[in-house]
């Protein structure tokens, strides 16, 4: 048992999963790293006594649960889920197989769900705590050759935000995370598959996106401690945003999705408000 905060975190393993348990234990939360290897999330993270790692794949209901007793029975209670695995899928939509599309919105969509299913009845419980799912820019625009990722993101902030009113009344808090281009492992081999071009239309355009986004591999912006640094600091606010966008590059991106819904609207304003029944 411990009178620190108790945040449990998924894909614990490596990158930003990484900063933000080491971030988490620097601001004094005693912390459960999860990842499908514990030894390797302990070596990543460096061990100390406010840590436990506990073997987690978070598309398998009962490891979530496991992982969740496991937690309880070591420090008390839980008092902030970082729902942080992921991997990513990327190809045009022709080419993403439909066993690949599934495995993306498993992983990206359904992990969060299990995890998040596990951990709500010890929140409940306590009548406190803190839900936080790290989604994308990707959750917000939509793009090219990310349509099954932008799919799998796009469903958890529709979840999320439907969650938070749930909770509420529980004293649970939501925040979702949409970070724009961070210096992490997503677009490393360990983190992206590429669907095989196997379309002739398609062929030149893949090699190209392919070639452009292995060039950015390392170069991103972000600096993901930076990221970590901030998000615990967010979990510790009395008010934690129900959406933040992390990054300047996701502040634009929100914006510009902004200005593109209120003109789509307001595009045939008209028609649109002219589809009731007569006798309205």
């Amino acid at each position: 048992m411990t009178e620190k905060k108790v945040l449990l975190i998924t894909g614990a393993g490596r990158g930003m999963g990484v900063d933000i348990a080491q971030a988490a234990l620097s601001a004094g939360y005693a912390v459960v790293a999860t990842g499908r290897d514990p030894e390797k999330v302990a070596r990543a993270i460096g061990a100390t006594d406010d840590l436990l790692t506990v073997r987690l794949d978070v598309t398998a209901p009962a490891d979530a649960h496991a992982a969740v007793r496991a937690a309880v029975g070591r420090f008390g209670r839980i008092d902030v889920l970082v729902n942080n695995a992921a991997n990513f899928y990327a190809g045009f939509f022709e080419e993403i197989t439909p066993e690949d599309f599934r495995a993306q919105v498993e992983t990206n969509l359904f992990g969060p769900l299990n995890v998040t299913r596990a951990v709500l009845p010890v929140m409940r419980e306590q009548r406190s705590g803190l839900v936080v799912t790290i989604s994308s820019t990707a959750g917000i625009v939509g793009g090219e050759f990310t349509s099954a990722y932008a799919a799998a993101k796009f469903a958890v902030e529709g979840w999320m935000e439907s969650l938070t009113p749930e909770v509420a009344e529980f004293g649970i808090r939501t925040m979702i995370v949409d970070p724009g281009f961070f210096r992490t492992d997503l677009l490393t081999p360990e983190s992206t598959s590429y669907a095989d071009p196997v379309i002739d239309d398609y062929i030149e355009r893949t090699k190209q996106t392919v070639a452009a986004w292995s060039s950015m591999n390392g170069l991103q912006g972000g600096d993901p401690a930076k990221l970590a640094a901030a998000l615990i600091q967010l979990t510790g606010s009395s008010e934690p945003p129900l959406r933040w966008a992390a990054g300047a590059d996701a502040v634009g991106a929100l914006e510009q999705k902004a200005k593109t819904l209120l003109a789509q609207a307001d595009a045939h304003r008209d028609l649109s408000s002219s589809l009731a029944h007569d006798d309205a």
